[in-house]
């Protein structure tokens, strides 16, 4: 395979035919269904709900997506913005982070690992962070870029589609947290949100503060697509495994987890030998986790049927699948011929 030279704004000139409508829109889509489908939490037999949460989930996502690219910053970035978007989600819209009876499961997350001080549940939080920040958010936005490869690091829309974006996020925000409070009256105290909005402003603060995205120029010994995509995939499945029994042993696995998985991939993407596959083979290995893990547990909502809802998981496992060859083929050809004409 050639050498590959990731596309930058000096070799890849913006115009408006560089512009992506459809990928937009499939990433809009697919947030949601990696979160809440392939996930499990959702039964196929409530696939309706995407018109609830594709505008918060899919929005929020493709907001997160364009303002990096168009910023020229890469993923360490991504990854900061999606720790936002995990807290303005579960701090406000949904409230889990406070809430000590959640959707009424009575499951007491937020015992595991208390915190007095903040009143929050540190194994509770920590998962979200990791659910949203790896999953929502990254592993999504990874694989619709392979779909999308001769645009993967250039905004796929223009800054009035930006702004359509936006709205249609805050929209979505705003229908999510209606609908919490019609299923759970349940208000967090003004300090609990002033609290949040203060750490969400310190990531996005932080993620613009990061350096522009440059090619990785160093050297060193790559591992395969293959290889990292694997390793992936057990340390994902071993975050959704872990008993949350455990408390702050659980706490103290996930972020041992977190840092074996994160470490590594900085130190790797900075080399020359990383190319597209190779962080399309993360995005696999996390998606190929969650679809995995949903065999493991019924639905949190319409799973009443437990067969339709394994029916539903063997689907959305497999549209993953379809996703991911799909996108591997594309990223291929992609990364043989990099000025070959744009892939829709």
């Amino acid at each position: 395979m050639p050498m590959y030279t990731a596309p930058t704004p000096q070799n890849i000139p913006m115009s408006r035919s560089q512009r992506s409508i459809p990928a937009a829109i499939t990433l809009i889509f697919v947030a949601p269904l990696v979160a809440e489908y392939l996930l499990g939490d959702l039964s196929i037999r409530l696939l309706a709900a995407l018109i609830v949460l594709a505008p918060m989930y899919g929005g929020g996502a493709l907001l997160i997506r364009e303002l990096v690219r168009r910023t020229g910053r890469g993923w360490p970035s991504i990854l900061l913005l999606g720790a936002a978007y995990a807290l303005i989600e579960e701090a406000f819209t949904t409230q889990s982070l406070f809430n000590p009876d959640y959707l009424h499961l009575h499951m007491h997350f937020l015992s595991h690992a208390w915190i007095p001080f903040l009143h929050i549940g540190g194994w509770w939080t920590l998962f979200m962070l990791n659910l949203h920040t790896f999953w929502s958010i990254s592993v999504s936005i990874a694989l619709v870029e392979a779909l999308f490869p001769s645009r993967a690091e250039q905004p796929w829309l223009g800054r009035i589609g930006d702004s359509v974006v936006a709205v249609l996020f805050l929209a979505g925000c705003i229908m999510g947290t209606v609908l919490g409070l019609k299923q759970n009256h349940f208000v967090a105290p003004a300090w609990q949100f002033l609290s949040a909005a203060l750490v969400i402003l310190l990531l996005i603060a932080v993620a613009f503060r990061l350096k522009p995205a440059e090619p990785g120029t160093g050297t060193g010994f790559v591992p395969s697509p293959w290889f990292t995509g694997t390793v992936t995939f057990i340390l994902g499945f071993g975050v959704l495994i872990i008993p949350f029994v455990f408390n702050w042993s659980a706490v103290a696995l996930m972020l041992a987890i977190d840092i074996v998985f994160l470490a590594p991939v900085f130190v790797l993407s900075r080399r020359a030998a990383w190319t597209p596959l190779h962080i399309l083979s993360l995005a696999a290995g996390g998606a190929l986790a969650y679809g995995t893990h949903a065999f493991l547990q019924p639905p949190v909502a319409g799973g009443s049927n437990l067969v339709v809802a394994r029916i539903g998981n063997v689907i959305f496992l497999a549209a993953a699948v379809a996703v991911i060859v799909a996108g591997a083929r594309r990223t291929v050809r992609f990364v043989s011929n990099p000025v070959s004409p744009p892939l829709t």
